[in-house]
């Protein structure tokens, strides 16, 4: 019998997805939760994992097409589906960590297990990924989502206090054929969609080709998508930028000295750590900036949490992957995680965890050189700081000509949150923890 396979719900209110690759072919027989096709939506890269074990019988896209939340992707049929609870031999069997029923407890509110009922468990590409990472079983699992889905919470409940984390392994097709995909995707010219209008009508542009040859190219997904973020931020929220400088010939120093420790335990130390901790800290005392303004609710919203985003520079485009908790972890695991983060960033492998739930968001393109810039807020974010490259500048001190190294930054933010002064207490707060480097390294 015939079953089609939509694109689910990615969460976070994305509506649409870009397909990247088709890892599967009509004909192959794949396994539950082997990967089908990899999308790209408006903040990461996702594989889409097969709900359900059986035979291709049709594929409905192709790599460069934009698909919607619910539009049919692939059509199955049972002939060749592994046999239930068998091992399957199908060329696209799903690998990684074995998969383990979750646990049963007493004190479990009532909940229908995601696997009682009939078809695929209800779960995001995202949750599927924990699920695999953690070796649970998505069919024992007790859902509390919405309409009876599985949750990363709920799979992370019953994976259990003590089930260690495998590293991600998601089988992928065979290289012939994701070589050819691939191919395909390049030859294949992008269909050129419109960005999303935001209730100010431009002017129709001129006819460019009566003064000389131009070439147009399509916007790929991710930039479609920061142009209309970028537009709809610049329209939505008055910026106001404040610029300060920071004498840093201390920390300088610091991370110069700091640089064969860190080696030694694997790291390579930035000023990036240094910059996430001291705003983390100075958004604690001024919480307006680390905040959301409803404005159909007249309400601000202050959030009691610090998770910092830090802008990639990749080739597709600004990504920015989020640290979580940053006012409570140590500078040697900041670094960490920052490296960890942007390496997966850049090989396009970030998750949609990795990207969301940010409060604040650092650009640092001091190492592309410039003196200073104006970064346009990460809506629905209240501010944005920038950071320029450091400089050797000769400074008057107590009377003396001194050398000094000084990094520009600008913080720009919502003028309808904050006043021009609480934006230079703010900057200055920042501004102080990076010339006072010792108490940053309390914890170091």
């Amino acid at each position: 019998m015939p079953r089609p396979f939509a694109l689910p719900d990615l969460g976070e209110g994305l509506t649409e997805a870009e397909i990247v690759k088709v890892l599967v072919g009509e004909g192959d027989v794949v396994a539950e939760d082997a990967p089908l096709l990899e999308v790209e939506t408006d903040k990461a890269t996702v594989e889409i994992p097969s709900p359900f074990g059986g035979r291709v019988a049709t594929i409905h896209v192709q790599p460069g097409q934009t698909v919607k939340v619910g539009q049919v992707l692939v059509t199955f049929d049972d002939t060749g589906a592994p046999a239930p609870g068998g091992t399957s031999r199908s060329r696209f069997a799903a690998t990684g960590a074995p998969a383990r029923r979750a646990p049963s407890t007493a004190s479990t509110p009532a909940a229908a297990p995601a696997g009682t009922s009939a078809g695929p468990v209800p779960a995001t590409p995202a949750t599927r990924r924990l699920a695999r990472e953690l070796g649970v079983d998505l069919r024992g699992v007790r859902a509390t989502g919405p309409a009876g889905r599985v949750t990363d919470e709920d799979v992370r409940a019953a994976a259990g206090p003590a089930a260690p984390p495998s590293p991600a392994s998601a089988a992928g097709a065979g290289p012939e054929r994701v070589a050819a995909a691939q191919r395909l995707a390049a030859e294949r010219p992008r269909a050129a969609r419109p960005l999303a209008p935001i209730g100010v009508e431009p002017p129709p542009l001129p006819r460019f080709e009566q003064w000389g040859p131009v070439e147009r190219q399509p916007l790929s997904h991710l930039r479609r998508t920061i142009a209309e973020r970028m537009a709809l931020s610049a329209t939505l929220i008055p910026h106001v930028t404040h610029f300060d400088r920071a004498d840093i010939t201390e920390l300088d120093a610091i991370v110069r000295r700091s640089v064969e420790p860190a080696r030694q335990r694997g790291l390579v130390l930035t000023l990036t750590s240094f910059l996430l901790k001291a705003a983390a800290l100075a958004l604690r005392e001024h919480p307006q900036f680390n905040a959301s303004l409803d404005g159909a609710a007249g309400e601000l919203i202050l959030k009691r949490y610090y998770h910092l985003g830090v802008a990639v520079a990749t080739e597709r485009g600004l990504i920015v992957p989020v640290i979580r908790d940053v006012d409570t972890k140590p500078l040697v695991e900041l670094q960490r995680e920052l490296a960890t983060l942007a390496q997966r960033v850049r090989a396009g492998k970030a998750t949609l965890d990795d990207l969301r739930g940010g409060t604040f968001t650092i650009t640092n393109i001091g190492a592309l050189g410039g003196t200073g810039a104006i970064p346009i807020i990460n809506y629905p974010e209240a501010a944005i700081l920038g950071v320029a490259r450091a400089r050797e500048e000769p400074v008057v001190r107590e009377g003396r000509i001194e050398a000094r190294t000084l990094l520009p930054i600008s913080l720009t933010f919502d003028h309808r949150v904050a006043d021009g002064a609480d934006g230079a207490r703010f900057a200055a707060a920042i501004v102080r923890r990076l010339e006072r480097p010792e108490q940053l390294l309390l914890d170091w």
